[in-house]
């Protein structure tokens, strides 16, 4: 007599690799949930990507990636991991079919790596590497169930049936807790369920977060009376936005504004235990809380920000007016030694970038901000402090989420310099058009042509056009606000025919310099060379 069997699972590729996925899917949502009480960046995929970016990225990849996916490169980053870690927990899965302590290994790895980079996190707490141990926990718990769950039972005698007068013939046999498809998927299901709730919780938000947000929200923006501004600045003119459809506005948004920074989990910090250390060669170090610096005289200045990582005509570049205090009073409180000649500064997340304090020192609008476009600093954007200092490019100036400044030598260097950048940035004198563009074509007959221009701490003096290798033709520039934030342009007096067109800008600024024609790449110190546009009028 043949015993009935249910129909087993397949124990084969496909089943092992759905455990290991499943497991590790766990493992990351159970740590993602622990890190709403330790911080975002101490969950697994953030802190082993923090550490890829801060150690491992070679400068070829950095560069790629800006130029393939600009903004997005985080994200990109981010899937890219996610991707890694579900490749291996699949191998792992599938092995574990036929040796389970593959499994475990593959998950202990996994914690281990990820609570020893949580750990080594610049802004890392005691309980950093919690989330991956308690990732693990659940991961192993998962693991092992769905394991069992997927192994055939053996089959015993059923007395029962006898007592209940079984006729001959039948079989005497039945599965107890057999291996069959519903308990699995009751297993799975569990799991899987587990792993939702537990990530959806997670991504919420953090109790970091919410205290950060909480005390941005209560900040509020000191009154700024024209006394005590750093520039005329805070007055803008009324011409310096020109009407033209499709020109970006001359005051960037703050949801609009770019952002280039190395952080895949952005700082979470209270403004209420925030503090800005300043050191090195000065007379004296200083230690200054949130209420300290906000107490000092305010300053309003606009400002335009430029990534070196820019291409000619590309996006990374906005303007915006920022409110804080200059850094020039904040510096002769601690009183700088003569033979220091550089100002070194770190991020919250451990980031660092180089200004030449002859730069910093000689006269500009040098900041540390709290405010941007009239609101508390976005989060996002450096709350609670920020540098701002005009004229650099923002590696060698703009350090967000603000918490050391060093009065040092050139000897040390920030981080994008070992990394093949430049150590000094002055931003560039270039041009870019804006319109035509997708969204406001050019049309026949009079088309307007414009676009912004910049040459900070110099001024826009010119703009000029030229159209299909045509003579250059000058572009009307709109009013300025102060030398410190980019110019719009428009020209207004082409007559465009129907056909392909090619129109290319040049800018000169204030001290006669014209901009320059030579092509060259982001690296080392900024992109040079004429935005050039192809144009069809229909």
């Amino acid at each position: 007599m043949t015993p009935p069997t249910t129909k087993p699972l397949p124990r084969h590729a496909t089943t092992g690799a759905f455990i290991g996925l499943l497991s590790v899917g766990l493992f990351l949502a159970v740590a993602q949930f622990v890190a709403l009480w330790t911080g975002r960046s101490s969950a697994p995929v953030l802190a082993i990507g923090q550490r890829f970016v801060d150690h491992y990225t070679p400068p070829w990849l950095a560069d790629f990636a800006k130029k393939q996916f600009g903004t997005n490169d985080k994200a990109v980053l981010i899937v890219g991991i996610f991707v890694v870690i579900a490749l291996i927990a699949a191998a792992v899965g599938v092995l574990a079919m036929r040796h389970p302590e593959f499994g475990t290994a593959g998950i202990v790895a996994l914690a281990a790596i990820a609570g020893f980079t949580a750990q080594g996190l610049p802004d890392a707490g005691r309980a950093a590497s919690l989330p991956a141990i308690a990732g693990a926990v659940a991961a192993l718990i998962a693991f092992r169930g769905l394991l069992r769950a997927a192994k055939p039972r053996p089959l015993r005698l059923t007395l029962d049936a006898f007592a209940a007068g079984q006729r001959p013939g039948k079989p005497a046999l039945e599965t107890v807790g057999s291996n069959d498809r519903r308990r699995f998927l009751v297993a799975s299901g569990s799991a899987a369920a587990a792993a939702v709730v537990a990530g959806a919780v997670g991504a919420s938000g953090s109790r970091r977060g919410a205290a950060a947000a909480a005390s941005r929200d209560g900040a509020g923006l000191a009154t700024v009376t024209p006394s005590a501004t750093a520039a005329p600045g805070a007055a803008v003119t009324a011409t310096a936005q020109l009407t033209v459809p499709g020109l970006p506005p001359f005051f960037t948004p703050n949801k609009d504004f770019y952002r280039i920074d190395t952080a895949l989990s952005v700082p979470e910090i209270d403004a209420n235990t925030w503090s800005l250390r300043i050191h090195g060669m000065v007379d004296k170090e200083l230690t200054l809380s949130y209420a300290d610096l906000r107490a000092m005289p305010a300053v309003e200045h606009d400002v335009t920000l430029c990534c070196v990582s820019n291409p000619v005509g590309g996006p990374l570049i906005s303007n915006a007016r920022w409110t804080g205090v200059l850094l020039t009073d904040v510096l002769a409180m601690a009183g700088v030694h003569q033979d220091a000649t550089q100002l070194f500064s770190t991020s919250a997340d451990g980031w660092t970038s180089g200004s030449p304090t002859s730069v910093v020192l000689d006269g500009r609008a040098a900041m540390l901000a709290y405010g941007m476009n009239g609101e508390p600093l976005p989060i996002p954007h450096g709350f609670p402090m920020r540098l701002v200092v005009p004229g650099l490019y923002g590696y060698v100036s703009a350090t967000k989420w603000l918490t050391d400044i060093e009065l040092t030598t050139m000897d040390r260097q920030g981080y994008w310099v070992p990394r093949g950048w430049s150590q000094l940035g002055p931003v560039k004198t270039e041009s870019r058009i804006d319109v035509p563009n997708s969204r406001n074509p050019a049309v026949a007959g009079l088309s307007p042509i414009a676009g912004v221009a910049w040459s900070q701490h110099k001024g826009i003096a010119k703009v000029e056009v030229s159209i299909d290798e045509g003579p250059w033709l000058e572009a009307r520039l709109a009013g300025e606000d102060v030398t410190d934030t980019w110019r719009q342009w428009v020209y207004d007096g082409w007559r465009a025919t129907q056909g392909a067109h090619r129109i290319r800008v040049r800018a000169t600024d204030k001290t006669g310099y014209v901009q320059t024609a030579t092509v060259a790449d982001v690296v080392p110190d900024g992109a040079t060379g004429y935005h050039e546009i192809s144009v069809n009028v229909g």
